[in-house]
């Protein structure tokens, strides 16, 4: 009797959730975390202002924006310069 409510809370969908928080954090919706331990309590969020008390709580998060490295377009140029790559 007990597995299938287990189950029921693992699957939880937090959809909705997740595209509030993107509107209310003012970024893409690949920028959010939602605290997978905390999936009973951001389930029960339906508003943007129960979102912003996750937010201020730590269970919902805003990743990091993800650095995108030049240096092999410079180590590419600088053999260009040397006449490398032409062909």
């Amino acid at each position: 009797a007990e597995t299938p409510r287990l189950l029921a809370a693992i699957m939880v969908s937090l959809k909705l959730q997740k595209r509030l928080a993107a509107s209310v954090l003012k970024c893409g919706k690949r920028k959010i975390w939602l605290d997978p331990n905390e999936v009973q309590e951001i389930s029960l969020a339906n508003s943007r202002q129960n979102i912003r008390k996750l937010e201020k709580d730590g269970y919902v998060i805003r990743k990091p924006t993800k650095i995108h490295s030049r240096s092999r377009v410079h180590r590419r140029q600088e053999a260009k310069a040397k006449g490398r790559h032409s062909g």
